[in-house]
């Protein structure tokens, strides 16, 4: 590398599709990208780099503290539990994130989802590939029930951009939007209902909340036996939110009528996950952590990346969060 420029290294490119193009970042610079880079692999491949760009690759104390010139880490995503923060306070790194990229994505994805499962599109593409249809012998059939979104109660768990999005989305479609309060709490603040009130009014639950501590495996069991046997549960937000275990049995069960879910507690997922495992269920419908990754959320996302490392050399701060 060289020593007179700053070093860029970008450690999960493929993080992001080739389709999207990167602009050259406005200053002298050298620049080295790899599509994946693995645990043992990440203290070789950021020795001299200056700026460290990650997306999901963990930087820990242990890494950071070998590479003292490291001055700015850009995270290419909006969470930032891959980074130690904690250290980087103490050593001055900066870290900043993306935000506000997938405002539209998101929302998008999570009404698409509704869409399907409460009108059982997925289960109804399984019997015709399984020759229901022929054996029916009339020119339509009814192995599933159909239900219009319109009418319907839509609670949702977090109330920011994200939530705040499906909420407008959903309203379009004549939903009732109700925005659930924080677990354990009996008084919700103004505009909220309370945590298990809304999972027994809600047919549809979304979840957007970030995963802490007072977050992990918000939705268990006990949570799915409050909710309506035809309610259906979105999970666009973390794979942690949610017992995975837990929602299969409700699912098998009845005690919902479907799940969508597009974050996993490992990622990537193998069989060895119970929802993968249970991938043929009908009401069970798993997409690849994509929500956020529209066209339109992807190009947004680079455009804020570099203009958050080329504002960190230009002396300014831009979704900083350390």
């Amino acid at each position: 590398m060289s020593q007179s420029l700053p070093n860029v290294v970008f450690l999960d490119r493929a993080t992001i599709p080739a389709h999207v193009p990167f602009r050259t970042l406005n200053f002298p610079h050298h620049w080295v990208e790899y599509d994946y880079t693995s645990a043992q692999q990440v203290e070789e491949r950021i020795q001299g780099a200056d700026i460290v760009i990650s997306n999901k690759v963990v930087l820990s104390a242990d890494i950071l503290k070998k590479q003292p010139q490291i001055k700015l880490i850009a995270v290419s995503a909006t969470g930032t539990n891959n980074v130690d923060l904690d250290y980087c306070r103490q050593q001055q790194i900066a870290v900043c994130n993306i935000q506000g990229y997938a405002t539209q994505s998101v929302p998008e994805h999570v009404i698409a989802m509704i869409f399907a499962l409460k009108r059982n599109l997925f289960a109804y593409h399984q019997d015709i590939a399984n020759g229901v249809w022929q054996q029916d012998k009339q020119f339509c059939f009814f192995t599933h029930p159909i239900n219009d979104i319109a009418g319907s109660t839509i609670a949702i768990m977090g109330s920011g951009n994200l939530g705040q999005g499906v909420a407008t989305l959903a309203r379009a479609l004549g939903m009732q939007v109700i925005f659930a309060g924080r677990k354990g709490e009996q008084q919700s603040k103004q505009g909220y209902v309370p945590f298990t009130d809304a999972l027994q009014q809600a047919d549809i639950v979304s979840l957007h909340c970030p995963l802490t501590e007072s977050t992990t495996n918000l939705i268990g069991l006990d949570e799915l036996k409050l909710m309506k046997s035809t309610a259906v549960l979105i999970n666009t937000g973390r794979g942690g939110l949610v017992n995975e275990s837990d929602l299969v049995e409700a699912l098998k069960s009845g005690e919902i009528s479907g799940a969508g879910v597009d974050v996993f507690t490992q990622e990537p997922a193998d069989n060895s996950n119970p929802l993968l495992a249970n991938i043929s269920l009908p009401n069970l419908l798993l997409t690849p952590h994509v929500a956020w990754g529209s066209d339109s959320a992807l190009n947004r996302l680079v455009s804020i990346l570099f203009d958050n490392i080329e504002q960190f050399m230009a002396g300014k701060h831009s979704n900083r969060v350390v």
